[in-house]
């Protein structure tokens, strides 16, 4: 459908909520089943856990999918679960990590962690000579990975990340583009411009990096005025005030989705109409 131009994974080993025995398929061994059976939409993980596996092993994982892809695949990447004071965000995070031997570590040390990942990645797709690295949370040493993507320089890389003085700062360096956690036309404004400052505090364009936004709404219009997620009519709304804060890439998300027609009908075309 040309409404749509990609389509997305997330990347948790177990369901967040509800019965931990549901079915949780991993994401990057799905993600390239899919990119074998499509041809046109660009395809990725928002986000990919750096928690979850070895950089250089996802970087050898990521250039496989684009191949298979034929040189589609967004690179979506984040810095994962990390230790927190709220206990449901605690508990969901041990949820899964525990059931999987991860470490859940210090919010400063999964940003570092993220940093270092997204520079070896970067020269593993880049660099045709095995290299060591020596890195505060990662040392490889004779590191290669062949063969290389087939998008040059390398895939587009998204990071998801909101912290204001850490996560942005990430984002300035190594983002194509960045997956904004925010769900008001407000805070995406007041981050957008944070995340400007960083790019000139490094001297970066801040135009080279496509501002992006989720939004997660139901089919149905809520009954009452405490609904957790909007309905159609203020999803409309919403994504024309993100746009108009400057929001280029609009990832949807509905509950009860009828079909994929009805987004495209009642949400992607009217927004259009409206934004212009």
């Amino acid at each position: 459908m040309p409404e749509f131009e990609d389509a997305w994974l997330w990347d948790h080993l177990v369901p967040l909520r509800g019965d931990v025995t549901g079915a949780a398929l991993e994401a990057w061994t799905l993600l390239a089943a899919l990119a074998a059976q499509t041809s046109r939409l660009r395809l990725g993980v928002i986000v990919t856990s750096n928690r979850i596996r070895p950089p250089a092993v996802l970087a050898k994982m990521a250039a496989t999918v684009d191949i298979i892809a034929g040189g589609r695949l967004v690179f979506g990447i984040g810095a994962g679960g990390s230790a927190t004071s709220d206990p449901a965000h605690a508990a969901m995070v041990h949820r899964e990590y525990d059931a999987y031997g991860i470490d859940v570590v210090q919010a400063g040390q999964a940003l570092a962690a993220l940093a270092e990942t997204c520079t070896l990645v970067k020269r593993l797709w880049n660099e045709d000579e095995p290299f060591d690295f020596d890195g505060d949370c990662y040392r490889l040493s004779g590191a290669i990975c062949e063969p290389k993507p087939v998008q040059r320089p390398h895939p587009p890389i998204m990071i998801g990340s909101g912290g204001e003085r850490h996560g942005l700062r990430i984002v300035a360096a190594h983002a194509d583009i960045w997956s904004s956690p925010t769900f008001t036309a407000a805070d995406f404004r007041r981050k957008n411009a944070i995340l400007d400052d960083h790019c000139a505090a490094i001297g970066r364009d801040p135009a080279e990096i496509t501002r992006s936004v989720q939004v997660f709404f139901t089919a149905q219009e809520a009954s009452g005025g405490t609904a957790r997620h909007p309905g159609p009519a203020r999803a409309r709304e919403l994504l024309a005030e993100l746009i108009d804060a400057g929001a280029r890439h609009c990832v949807l998300a509905c509950f009860g989705m009828p079909s994929v027609q009805w987004v495209a009908d009642e949400i992607v075309n009217p927004v259009r109409a409206m934004t212009a």
